[in-house]
């Protein structure tokens, strides 16, 4: 086995899956069901006999308010931070390369310039703090590694912003959105590719910072992608749009450090509509 992808039937993981079959790379996909990734022993035995050269770590537990309570606290954990320090120390004993993918959670908003990969995280939610400690467990137990952080995540193969802003539309003449968060949506598809980009080409490992160019408040997301919609979108506070999880107000991520290694991020405009054009064919 060269390569092997955790949460291969996932948002990210079947994205993934579809482009590395584009490129003619052979993989090992595994969900829950293959792989229990909070299971070390197992974890450790599925390593030992199949030798991954390459992990591509998609598995994630993403339902960021139902992490802030029992029983979501404790899948979070044993996912985000047990499974990852599983995978990483199952990586290194093979001398295996780890891409994990984590989050612009990991900071708490405050900072009004762009977030750079060696800024202080400093975690306000479940899956922030638990994604974070994930980041540690990678740096801890693996030195051949790519921590890919990433926001506002978009894609075909899952449930995003995209599809229920969609769906609202179709009973809705009218949809609050909030306007005062701030940062970068991402489509999977450049995701993806990046982090193929990362491994076939070599770049330096460490934490990078990938979405799509350009940023924009979840008010001007949801009104370009119901543009061509009856649906008229209004701008509310957060305050006026309680959740469970705190959200960061302006978790904007520097992307410098992709662009460097020669990789070509497209704006998120031009991200939703190839999104678009392909959902609507």
């Amino acid at each position: 086995m060269d390569i092997l992808i955790t949460g291969a039937n996932g948002q990210l993981g079947t994205e993934l899956r579809h482009l590395l079959d584009e490129q003619d790379l052979g993989y090992t996909g595994t969900d829950a069901k293959e792989l229990d990734i909070t299971d070390a022993q197992a974890v450790d035995e599925y390593f030992t006999k199949n030798q991954p050269k390459l992990v591509y770590h998609c598995a994630a537990y993403t339902a960021v308010d139902a992490a802030e309570e029992e029983p979501g606290k404790t899948i979070d954990e044993k996912v985000n931070v047990t499974g990852t320090e599983n995978i990483a120390k199952a990586a290194a004993k093979v001398g295996a390369t780890l891409v994990y993918i984590s989050t612009d959670y990991v900071f708490d908003g405050t900072n009004e310039e762009l977030y750079k990969e060696n800024d202080t995280p400093n975690p306000k939610n479940e899956y922030g703090r638990t994604k974070y400690l994930g980041e540690q467990a990678v740096q801890k137990y693996t030195d051949k590694y790519y921590i890919i952080r990433t926001s506002w995540v978009f894609g075909q193969y899952g449930h995003n912003f995209i599809y229920t802003m969609l769906k609202l539309a179709e009973t809705h003449d009218q949809l609050t959105v909030v306007a005062d968060q701030y940062g970068r949506p991402t489509w999977t598809r450049t995701l993806a590719e990046f982090m193929t980009y990362a491994v076939a080409n070599q770049i330096p490992f460490g934490i990078y910072q990938l979405s799509n160019e350009n940023s924009c408040n979840w008010y001007e997301f949801a009104t370009e992608i119901l543009k061509d919609t009856n649906t008229k979108v209004l701008p509310v506070t957060s305050e006026e749009y309680p959740q469970k999880a705190y959200r960061p107000r302006h978790s904007i991520m520097d992307l410098s450090k992709v662009k460097e290694t020669g990789f070509k991020i497209i704006t998120w405009q031009e991200a939703l509509a190839e999104f678009m054009n392909v959902i609507n064919k």
